[in-house]
Parts: C-alpha cells; structure tokens; sequence
C-alpha cells in the first residue's frame, strides 16, 4: 500500500470515530444551546476551558514521550509504557488529594460555592481521561485504530444518551409528576451540572473498556529511562501548556476583561463558545490526522523519501483544510441552525476561527522537525512565543473589539507560530515544502469566501446554488492541479 494511502487510512480510522463521536457530541451543542441560557452555558465553556490546561499538566507530555521511547521488539513487556503509566498514576493521585483538600474555597473563588459538586465532578474527569491517555497512545502505536475508535465511540454514545436524559427527558418527567421515580436520579438544582456527570460516567466506562492495556502497569519501573523521557517529556508539557494558553485562554480571559457586569460577560462568553464549536469540523479532522500523523512520522523518519513525503502531506492537509473552511463558511445559513437563536450573533468569528485551526494544523505538520531531532525544548520556546502573543492580543482587544478581538488574537498566533515553525525546521531538519502552492490553495480559497459574500450580498440567489458552485470551482481547481499527483502518491507500493 502506497505510504501515503496508509496514512489516509489511518486518519481515516482515527477520523471516522472522531467525526462520528465528535458529531454526536456536535449534537449536544443545540440541545445545550436551546435549553441553557448562554450565561450557563458560559459557565461550561469555563469549566471546559479550565480543563485544557489541566490536561495538559496531569499528562507531563509522557504521551509523546512514550512514542519516542517505546520497546518495539517486546511490546508485550514494554517498561517505557509501564514507567510512564506508574508515573502518571501516581500525579493524578496527588491531584484528586489536593482538589479534596481545597474544594470549598477554591470554588468560591471560582463563583460557584453553591455548586462545589461542579470542581469534584470535573476533577474526576480530568483524573480518568489523563491516566486513559497512555493506554490509547499504546492502541495508536500498535496501528490498532478499530480498538481505538470503538472506545472513543462508546464514551461519546453515553454521553450523548446520559445527557438527553438528564437535560430533556428528566426536566420533562419530573415537571409532570415530581413524585415519580424520576425524582430518585434527578434533582433540578443541579442544572448545568449534569453535563459533567453524563461526561464523568462515560470516562468511566471509557477506563473500564482500557483495563486491559492498563494491566501492563505490572512490567515495572525504569528509573534510568524515565529520567531520558522525562527530559524528553516535560518540555512537551511547556508546548502543550502554550498550546492550551493559544486555544482556551480567550474563554478564560473573556470572563474577566469584558467591560460588562458579570452577567453579561458571562453571556458573551457562552455566544463566543458556541459559535467557536461551528469550527468542529476543522478541529477533528487536524486531531484524527494528529493521532494517525504521529506514529507515521516517528516510524517513517529513517525512510529514503521520508522529506519527499512529509512535503507531500502538509500539501494534501493544506488542500483539504482549505475545503473544510469553504464547506462551512458557504453553508452557514445551514451551520447556524446547530447553535440557539441567541448564541447566533456571533456568527461573524467562525470564518476567523477556521482560518486559525488551519493555521494551527499547518503548525502541527511543521513541528515535527522538533520532535524527529530531539530539540523539543526549542519547540517549546515556540509555544511560549505563541502563548505570549495570544495573552498580549487578547488584553489588548478584548476590552475594545469583545470576542471579536480574541478570534483575530488566535489566528494571529498560530499564523505566526507556523511561520516561525517552518523557518526553524528549515535550519535543523529541511524539508521541501511547496510554500507557494500551499498559499496559493489557501489564497484560492479565501477568495471564494469573498466572493460568495459579495455575490450574495448584491443578488438573491436560490438556497445553495451559489456556494454548490464556489465549492465545486475549488475542487475542480484542485483536482486540475494535484489529480496527477494524488494518483501517484496513493498507488500501491512495497511495505
């Protein structure tokens, strides 16, 4: 099978149960939009914007690190595997015995003293999803991608189902007759809180389905090795601490630097977050293609052709991002319906926020020249640089330009890590890639953008006519120009 056509596969695999999932997870955005005021949905958004950076710090980077250290000639007694699972075991232990410790005044602090239930809960999903991580890193290194999807499928399918039983059904039931047997599993003060639960169940069932992989705990410690992936590692932590900063930080920050009253800020903030989830569709396919891209490039570094073929998948990414951004921004007359009335005045980022999360894949593709040399403590210097850009913008515009302002900070920052990524790698690991094309694909497709707003704004065109057409002029362009070379690049090769 041709190397590239394997990766395709993988991503894929990796992307069908992430879009599965994820679309099923899409759903709840109109279930919590139509039945939560955007004040409490912004109070998720925190929460969820919270968790980021705690995933981030319970994980310590040995995710990465486990890649680049794993046995491959016993993985049926892999020590990397198992000193890195001892040792993220053991963090999150110390981090569920703090949270306990400070739970009362932590969630005061927050806004939240009546709901201290809120802290526990998420804690606990925080908690079950880093010690999952490693056990998943082994499934994609072991090319088990069906073991891998049917897992990730499952977490979201419960919930899904927990959550329109908590938030539609049992509201209805229990208005009807508050003496039914609904009233044993549902309390209405909870509110918002039972998003958390239906997501704290399903990582529990989630960690329960892992139980196998985590049986390798017993292979032992390594301390000698884990002193290599520590050095190795927690310079990860830095890029991903700076990555999380890039992506979530502006949720945070919305809260405090809008010029309203409390409540308000906590409206905008819920508007900024659900319009930010009509940029899904970028988002999951840059994670499926992460999860399939980075065993690829660890495995495929020491091949002949391993620069030709790097070159070729950020031209293939940029191409498909690229339809991504016009598939969504031409039908957002259809997008917009996902999101409730009043969360659909901010409409206007989500072009913004596209763009950034295509910047951000290119980013990711790029950084591989880090990982591959061992120069991640350069990498993370980038992140930082990123992460600075991102608080700087966002102090600045906020108080003057609302969420608007945050959209352009994020796209700011990743455009301009990409670029910074890119002139390094070129200096410790050079890889051709065809900048002009890459640019001209995405200049193509801002164009169309533009186009289709000004067409439709002097003329009243028949409901997906005109941007049917401007998206099929894209991929008739593309497939003019890459036809030839698509063909190539996926025919059968020797393995």
């Amino acid at each position: 099978m041709g190397i590239l056509k394997k990766l395709a596969s993988q991503t894929a695999i990796y992307g069908l149960s992430s879009i599965f999932g994820r679309f099923l997870n899409y759903l709840l955005v109109p279930l919590y939009t139509y039945y939560f005021s955007a004040a409490e949905y912004g109070v998720v958004s925190e929460f969820y914007a919270y968790a980021g950076f705690f995933s981030v710090l319970l994980l310590f980077g040995f995710e990465t690190g486990y890649f680049r250290f794993r046995d491959k000639e016993q993985p049926e007694r892999d020590v990397a595997y198992s000193t890195a699972l001892l040792f993220i075991v053991l963090i999150n232990v110390f981090f569920l015995l703090v949270i306990l410790l400070i739970n009362q005044p932590l969630s005061a602090a927050l806004h939240y003293a009546d709901h201290p239930e809120y802290l526990l809960c998420f804690a606990a999903i925080l908690i079950f999803d880093a010690v999952a991580a490693l056990p998943f890193a082994r499934l994609r290194a072991e090319d088990r991608a069906m073991r891998f999807a049917s897992i990730k499928i499952t977490e979201i399918l419960i919930t899904v189902v927990l959550s329109l039983f908590f938030i539609a059904y049992c509201p209805k039931v229990y208005a009807e007759n508050p003496q039914s047997w609904i009233a044993h599993v549902y309390y209405p003060a909870i509110g918002i809180g039972y998003i958390f639960i239906a997501n704290l169940l399903a990582s529990v069932v989630k960690f329960l389905q892992l139980s196998p992989q985590l049986q390798g705990i017993t292979w032992g410690f390594d301390w000698a090795l884990f002193k290599r992936m520590a050095r190795y590692s927690l310079p990860m932590v830095v890029i991903g601490f700076a990555g999380i900063i890039n992506e979530m930080l502006d949720r945070v920050l919305l809260k405090h630097l809008l010029p309203y009253d409390w409540q308000t800020n906590m409206k905008l903030l819920g508007i900024y977050s659900a319009c930010y989830k009509l940029s899904i569709l970028m988002s999951l396919f840059i994670q499926a293609f992460r999860y399939a891209a980075e065993p690829f490039f660890f495995a495929y570094a020491d091949k002949n052709d391993a620069r030709k073929i790097y070159a070729d998948v950020l031209k293939f990414f940029v191409i498909f991002c690229v339809f991504i951004f016009l598939l969504v921004t031409l039908y957002i007359d259809f997008f917009k319906y996902f999101v409730g009335e009043e969360f659909r005045a901010g409409l206007d980022v989500v072009p913004i926020l596209l763009m950034a999360n295509l910047c951000l894949g290119i980013y990711v593709n790029l950084s591989i020249w880090y990982k591959l040399t061992d120069r991640t403590l350069l990498g993370a210097f980038v992140s930082i640089a990123g992460a600075l850009l991102t608080i700087a913008l966002n102090i600045i515009w906020i108080p003057q330009f609302g969420y608007v302002g945050s959209a352009w900070a994020t796209l700011a920052c990743y455009s301009s890590m990409a670029v910074v990524s890119y002139l390094l790698g070129q200096l410790f690991y050079p890889v051709n890639y065809d900048v002009k094309r890459l640019l001209a694909y995405i200049g193509l497709g801002v164009a169309i953008f533009f186009t289709y707003r000004y067409l439709q704004f002097i003329n009243d065109w028949p409901p997906g006519l005109l941007s049917s057409t401007l998206l099929l002029l894209y991929l008739l362009t593309a497939t003019l120009f890459e036809g030839r070379s698509i063909r190539r690049a996926t025919a059968s090769q020797p393995n």
